[in-house]
């Protein structure tokens, strides 16, 4: 499998296997699938796990837990996240560090590689468009962000339990790229990276999304950059296969991306697989991360990947089709 390098750190897969397939997110699978889609995954050439305690109630690290069983693979290398709520500043640090713990010894691990604020970050005031009344338990403010968790995450790696830390970054994207921009930078951020430029229902905000200005500035930045979202949470591919509510952004976005099903079918290739090369291809992307739950999903990817990025060709007939088209600050096509 291809390697990139992941912004200032260390050489990782194209593709990263993620925990929401392994933690029952994105439909039905077993325990015991879920640790065979892991082993075959590292097997064929993957070196990143994306995982996190929220991903089935900690089921996706408890899958790879009891797939190593402590001994873990040389290289091989894992994230886990946090969801912090906006609050004190005095208890920011104690709550990152439960969290993690928790997650450590689930794993059967000493350490993990990246540690994710997998909160929304936003200016003092700002609310939000959609789940306003709500928006303290999973988004912060920038001062609480720079004045206690980047400390609390510089502690946590001073003590050995992380190797770095980044942002998960579908909030609003001015702030965001603020983080990236800023003196004491993520060494990784997760951004959208699919052909409709859609965080779907994970977007709370009005302004326009700019997924490829955040992918931009991160690697303006040397932030590493992780693509997340690739088939839009099964928006992008030939059927979703858990139930949507009619009024989600993914059911929204599934009826959105019928000319691009159409285009797959005039190709003879399956929509999953075309938007996971497109994926690959997203100039900036250093990996893609999967949400497959098993391994015949896994073994389809991993063929994709084999193929490499998509075509200059192809991707520019799935551009015609106009299905990211967004008001952003900056032209989307300006060079990184």
């Amino acid at each position: 499998m291809e390697t990139r390098r992941l912004g200032d750190l260390w050489p990782v897969s194209a593709l990263t296997l993620g925990g929401g397939g392994l933690g029952q997110i994105w439909g039905k699978t077993d325990r015991d699938e879920a640790v065979a889609t892991v082993r075959l995954a590292v097997a064929r050439g993957v070196t990143l796990l994306d995982l996190a305690p929220m991903y089935g109630r900690g089921e996706a690290e408890a899958v790879a837990g009891a797939a190593f069983e402590g001994a873990w693979p040389e290289g091989l290398r894992v994230t886990t996240k946090y969801l912090l709520a906006n609050l004190p500043a005095a208890e920011v640090h104690a709550k990152l560090e439960k969290s993690l713990r928790r997650s450590l010894e689930t794993l059967k691990r000493e350490q993990v590689d990246l540690f994710f604020l997998h909160s929304n970050i936003h200016p003092v005031g700002y609310t939000y468009q959609k789940n306003a009344e709500t928006q303290g338990r999973w988004a912060l403010t920038w001062p609480l962000y720079v004045e206690a968790v980047i400390p609390a995450f510089e502690r946590l790696k001073a003590q050995g339990l992380i190797g770095a830390w980044g942002i998960t970054g579908v909030g609003l994207p001015r702030t965001i790229m603020d983080a990236l921009r800023h003196d004491e930078k993520p060494a990784v951020v997760q951004a959208v990276a699919n052909l409709l430029d859609s965080a779907g229902d994970m977007r709370r905000y009005e302004e326009p999304a700019e997924p490829r200005n955040i992918i931009r500035t991160a690697k303006n930045n040397g932030v590493g950059v992780m693509g997340i979202r690739a088939v839009q949470a099964g928006a992008l591919t030939a059927q979703v296969d858990r139930d949507l509510p009619t009024d989600s952004a993914e059911a929204k976005d599934y009826v959105k991306a019928a000319p691009f099903r159409g285009l797959a079918a005039d190709l003879g290739e399956d929509p999953a697989i075309l938007a996971h090369r497109y994926a690959l291809a997203i100039e900036g992307v250093d990996t893609v991360v999967l949400g497959v739950k098993n391994r015949a999903e896994l073994e389809g990817i991993l063929a994709a990947e084999a193929k490499g990025p998509l075509d200059a060709t192809t991707t520019a007939r799935i551009e015609a089709l106009g299905l990211r088209r967004q008001v952003p600050r900056i032209p989307l096509d300006a060079p990184l």
